[in-house]
């Protein structure tokens, strides 16, 4: 269970990743996404503290907004055939903003 401060922490950082896939491409990006948590049923008797709650975000949209590529069952699960590393993907969406393009300044010309 997340404690109320734990829940708006996690919260607020689905929200700032999802805005920042959304101004990626300037869309509403999007995204299959999964959570993997302690077990439960007759495991709920056992100490389970050592589990960690894990998300998965599965975004098919990598190159632009209009060539998207769908991972399968191999790639999501085991080894994807990516075009760049995660580590590429991860610089590039930490250096968008984490305002919604559709709220930020607009530009007049």
């Amino acid at each position: 269970d997340l404690h109320e401060g734990e829940r708006d922490s996690l919260a607020s950082i689905m929200r700032r990743l999802l805005i920042k896939y959304d101004n990626l491409f300037e869309v509403s990006f999007p995204y299959s996404m999964g959570w993997h948590g302690a077990p439960t049923g007759p495991y709920l008797e056992e100490d389970c503290r050592h589990w960690q709650l894990h998300a998965h975000y599965y975004p098919p949209l990598l190159r632009s907004a209009t060539v998207r590529k769908f991972m399968v069952g191999y790639e999501m699960l085991a080894q994807a055939q990516r075009d760049l590393t995660p580590e590429q993907a991860a610089e590039r969406l930490r250096s968008l903003p984490e305002v919604h393009y559709k709220c930020g300044a607009k530009e007049t010309s």
